[in-house]
């Protein structure tokens, strides 16, 4: 199966209007998630797959379509459960996730700031929400493997990674929010229970941070 690293754009999003003197509509328990979109081969999305592994079908007449057949989208997902099995999505938004390179791959390590507004684990990625400052240029974003070690007293390993943000000589003009996930079962059988993650990311107003993850 072909992994598609984002969604171009907000593939839809219902609309309710309520009009004076109608029943007043209620509205769903709509849930928000990270999740996997798949699609069939004509290319519509037909499931969702949460973090933590639970699979929704989604409502027919009700999906994504036009999309690239027999392939995986990551994406934030808002969607209402209607069965224990099946789901009626309400939009989609993009979320980046290349597989990381290592750092030989890049012919310069671009780490130009952005803002960190969280950081989590969930299943197999590492997630995070960041606020870059934005003009008019389209910005370069993915994550370099700068380091794989081994401690030689434990045999526990850490995977040392980094954001790589390119702005393309971009104007910082007003925040722009962005979502990232760095697929960690790229590193299954590679990395093992226990060892640990650290991500690092050039700030604003911090410099050079970084956050350290359990694998």
């Amino acid at each position: 199966m072909r992994l598609l690293l984002t969604l171009p754009f907000i593939l839809f999003a219902a609309m309710f209007l309520t009009a004076c003197g109608e029943d007043e509509y209620v509205f769903p328990n709509l849930v928000t998630e990270m999740t996997c979109l798949k699609t069939n081969s004509e290319g519509i999305g037909t499931e969702i797959v949460t973090d933590d592994g639970t699979v929704w079908h989604l409502q027919e007449g009700n999906r994504p379509d036009s999309l690239t057949a027999d392939s995986t989208y990551r994406a934030i997902s808002r969607f209402a459960p209607i069965s224990e099995t099946e789901a009626e999505v309400y939009s989609f938004l993009k979320v980046i996730a290349p597989l990381p390179k290592p750092e030989r791959e890049y012919e310069s390590t671009r780490t130009d700031p952005v803002s960190l507004q969280s950081i989590w684990r969930s299943g197999d990625y590492l997630n995070m929400v960041l606020q870059v400052l934005v003009k008019d240029q389209e910005h370069d974003l993915s994550f370099i493997e700068t380091a794989l070690r081994t401690n030689e007293t434990n045999r526990k390993q850490t995977l040392m990674l980094t954001l790589y943000h390119d702005r393309k000589g971009d104007v910082e003009g007003f925040y722009q929010k962005f979502y990232l996930s760095v697929p960690l079962w790229h590193y299954k059988g590679i990395l093992n229970k226990g060892d640990t993650i650290v991500f690092q990311l050039n700030t604003y107003k911090e410099g050079v941070i970084q956050r350290t993850f359990t694998y």
